[in-house]
């Protein structure tokens, strides 16, 4: 399994309509949503989700472009420094991933953005083709105001892609791709800014404090406090404990207090083990071995090698309840996903044969490479069902005086057929593949490629009845009666 985990950062933690339809964008990709943090003073959201590397591509352009369509930076104040609509897009390796990985995907983003949406697009840390712009404070120097000013007329301002020129309300984003961070706030007893600005000065790396550590003082003026929001780039090097210790130490000398702290966002596991484990001054302790949970995933109750089981699991839970979604359109591109990643493996155990000659060997190759590029296909299509679905009920659920609603009904109804029409389309196109591969496949594999195929046959006979009960619904009887054409030669190829 390929994971990464993607933690865009928007300007915008106040309207929670607004965030409600990054989030949402995000998730029609088909990646899983982690967390979303927001902070009204910060006026800012932290979204966390993991998926496959491509669909993480695919989740982070649809979160810039909704940003884009949504927030004015022209209008936009608050205390963390930011200087996009999308202000920074990190890929992180989780699993069968690398940080150069990482910082391809974040290359193939930062070329979209800049190129589709004409945003200005900077490549930070491990994705940075500038050694200054490894550090994303130097990337974000200046702000959106800053940054409006000297774009174009500052060559060291030029972005990696994109116009080099501001985008007037959306201003300029960064992508790269980074490790594990922990980002932790403290929160003081005083109001006194010019006390916050002397601690963080002296907590952070670059002011001659903690390594791999950023500080800022933050002004949460409603709640009369300072805020010394510190980032732990590399908490092995200065640990939670640690950061909480010097900065306890510096309150101290201008007679403040801690009087909470904050985690934004996701944190690794073993951050919080080794917080514990420093506090509370443990002798002989084992983590692996101590921590319940550690040691059940060690033997294979959880995680592991069970986890495509647990994964399994969930979504047949998640077809088996009583809402509308996800439904039978989702389940087919999940059948189909199922059906290439299945012909996947037995081409690639048949790839292994020192035997096989070169005209084969490249054959089965493409056909592996399609069949994985059609997976990340289904992978989206199983969101955009349920996606389209829900369009439709927001569409019926207008008054039925507003004048929009029966064009609107009509348009979600089209759509709603239109995504089915595609995952027929999609298995009908990887069963074809997964026919010609067939004879060529080693027979050791027979059944699994052979079961390939008529997963994917499922899948497409599947997603023809979804297109079938909303072409009854359709007005447009051309619309209708073309749709109802290409999903019989679809139906055909399958047979």
């Amino acid at each position: 399994m390929k994971l990464v985990e993607c933690v865009p950062n928007f300007s915008e933690g106040r309207d929670k309509v607004k965030v409600q339809k990054v989030v949402d964008a995000a998730k029609s990709a088909g990646v899983v949503i982690l967390d979303v943090e927001t902070d009204a003073d910060h006026h800012r959201c932290v979204l966390s989700f993991v998926g496959a590397p491509d669909a993480c591509v695919e989740a982070c352009f649809r979160v810039a472009k909704t940003a884009q369509e949504l927030i004015d930076l022209n209008t936009h104040k608050g205390e963390h420094p930011r200087m996009g609509a999308v202000d920074v897009i990190p890929f992180i390796p989780v699993a069968g991933v690398t940080i150069e990985d990482c910082a391809r995907l974040a290359e193939k983003l930062a070329a979209r953005i800049g190129g589709e949406l004409k945003i200005p697009t900077y490549l930070y840390d491990h994705a940075a083709r500038r050694p200054e712009r490894k550090d994303l404070a130097n990337v974000r120097k200046g702000q959106f105001e800053g940054l409006r000013d000297l774009i174009g007329k500052d060559e060291s301002r030029t972005p990696d892609f994109g116009p080099n020129a501001i985008h007037p309300t959306a201003g300029a984003v960064a992508v790269g791709a980074r490790q594990q961070i922990v980002n932790f706030n403290i929160n003081l007893d005083t109001h006194d800014m010019a006390a916050g600005k002397d601690i963080a000065k002296r907590v952070r790396a670059s002011g001659g404090g903690l390594p791999a550590v950023r500080g800022k003082e933050i002004d949460l003026a409603a709640r009369g406090q300072v805020q010394i929001s510190t980032v732990l780039t590399d908490y092995k090097k200065s640990s939670v404990a640690r950061v909480l210790a010097a900065t306890m130490a510096l309150a101290d000398e201008h007679k403040a207090k801690i009087k909470s702290t904050e985690i934004v966002g996701l944190l690794p596991r073993q951050a919080l083990v080794d917080f514990a484990i420093e506090t509370l001054q443990l002798e002989n302790f084992n983590p692996e071995i101590q921590i319940l949970e550690n040691r059940l995933e060690a033997v294979g109750v959880l995680g592991g090698g069970g986890d495509w089981m647990a994964a399994g699991r969930l979504v047949a839970e998640a077809m088996s309840n009583t809402d509308a979604t996800p439904g039978g359109g989702s389940a087919a591109a999940v059948t189909g996903a199922m059906g290439c990643g299945l012909g996947e493996m037995a081409i690639g155990i048949t790839l292994k044969s020192k035997k096989l000659d070169e005209a084969k060997r490249a054959r089965l190759s493409a056909a592996r490479k399609s069949l994985g590029e059609m997976r990340a296909t289904f992978d989206h299509l199983a969101a955009d069902d349920a996606a389209a679905f829900d369009r439709f009920i927001d569409a019926m659920a207008l008054a039925k005086d507003d004048v929009s609603r029966p064009a609107r009904m009509q348009a979600a109804l089209l759509h709603a057929a239109e995504v089915p029409l595609k995952t027929a389309q999609t298995a009908a196109a990887a069963l074809a593949v997964t026919r010609q591969a067939a004879p060529l496949a080693g027979a050791a594999v027979a059944s699994d490629i052979n079961c390939a195929a008529h997963l994917l046959k499922a899948a497409a006979l599947c997603a023809a009845e979804n297109v079938r009960i909303n072409l009854g619904g359709i007005k447009d009887a051309a619309a209708a009666k073309d749709l109802d054409s290409r999903l019989e030669k679809i139906l055909a190829a399958c047979a």
